[in-house]
């Protein structure tokens, strides 16, 4: 995952025209101004570039975004952005042309430790959110992956970790008893299922919806939320699957406490928003082309969208970083990281 760090930083940033105010639209790209001069003051907004992911953890920011568009939030100028890749996004909020990020969860903790704890985690915002889907119908347990090729896509990220840890505490070596074919882009991974008979896949929501929209064949095989807790079912301090957080430069969180703090309310709200209001929060994932409206609404109540912050983040995403520190340590950055790392106002 150093490697891979070190080539994302290694890339050249672009450059984009800078924005004032809330966002009158959202960037599907990552590309985003930088900040202008932090300042304290709670009464004075500052510009504050926000960048998610494509799937739930951006599902969960469409009200806070629509609400800036409309400018019913104005106490900050907050400027968002969509990104396809973890790739576009690491190197941007290193070197600080991105202030708050949602990332998955291991690359947050790579980040603490690569950066010297220059980042901070505020929130877990996805829980388990990843499923093994078939076309054929063969796959009814972990076993029956055993010979077969499997599509994913996360590469160096919360997903094959994952994988990786179920498939071998259940007696599967996942570099010799399976396939993994990994694709770079979610999109990728629904072509492959699409164009192979009796295919496999590891998905995502709201792909694994996606999907069963394009291929009525497709069927959930498994839950991989379900069988890590079946594997943490005896352990000491029983551990969650969490596929997303919520992370923000130190530098920017200790020159702007109170703005820090009025973007959780807000994305808490928005949260909430999406959560209780599916049909709703549905039509704002299609207009901010997340996926499209009829997909949201189904696949919203299995997306595990959540905002978990506090002692209870830390309890469950420490565990979860303990897990993966104890398959491979270079999945978390090498070390699990210190109390520093999570944040708390």
């Amino acid at each position: 995952m150093k490697k891979l760090l070190s080539f994302a930083l290694g890339l050249s940033v672009l450059v984009a025209a800078v924005l004032t105010g809330c966002s009158s639209g959202v960037s599907t790209e990552s590309g985003s101004s930088s900040s202008t001069a932090s300042q304290t003051q709670a009464s004075t907004p500052i510009d504050m570039n926000i960048t998610a992911l494509k799937g739930p953890t951006a599902m969960g920011m469409v009200k806070f975004m629509n609400d800036c568009e409309e400018n019913q939030i104005t106490d900050n100028n907050y400027n968002f952005s969509i990104a396809a890749s973890i790739d576009e996004v690491t190197p941007k909020l290193v070197q600080g042309q991105i202030d708050i990020a949602a990332v998955p969860a291991n690359v947050a903790s790579v980040l603490y430790n690569n950066t010297d704890g220059g980042v901070q985690v505020l929130a877990i915002n996805t829980l388990g959110v990843l499923y093994i889907v078939d076309s054929g119908n063969t796959v009814q347990s972990v076993e029956d992956l055993r010979g077969k090729t499997i599509y994913a896509s996360g590469k160096g990220t919360t997903p094959e970790y994952a994988l990786n840890y179920i498939l071998s505490q259940n007696g599967i070596d996942p570099a010799t008893d399976v396939t993994i074919e990994w694709k770079s882009e979610q999109a990728e991974c629904l072509a492959a299922l699409n164009a192979s008979e009796n295919a496999i896949a590891m998905l995502p929501q709201p792909f694994v919806t996606t999907a069963q929209n394009q291929n009525s064949n497709l069927r959930v095989a498994l839950d991989l939320t379900e069988e890590w807790d079946k594997l943490q079912e005896n352990a000491e301090s029983p551990s969650t699957l969490v596929t997303g957080v919520v992370v923000a430069r130190k530098e920017f969180i200790e020159q702007n406490p109170q703005a820090v703090e009025d973007f959780l309310k807000h994305y808490q709200e928005s949260v909430a928003y999406i959560n209780n209001n599916v049909n709703e929060g549905a039509a704002l994932v299609g207009k901010y082309d997340i996926v499209t409206e009829a997909i949201a609404q189904k696949a919203i109540p299995e997306c595990n969208i959540t905002f978990i912050t506090g002692s209870e983040m830390k309890e469950k995403l420490s565990g979860y970083l303990s897990v993966l520190n104890d398959q491979n340590a270079q999945s978390i950055g090498g070390n699990l990281p210190d109390d520093n790392f999570y944040y708390n106002a």
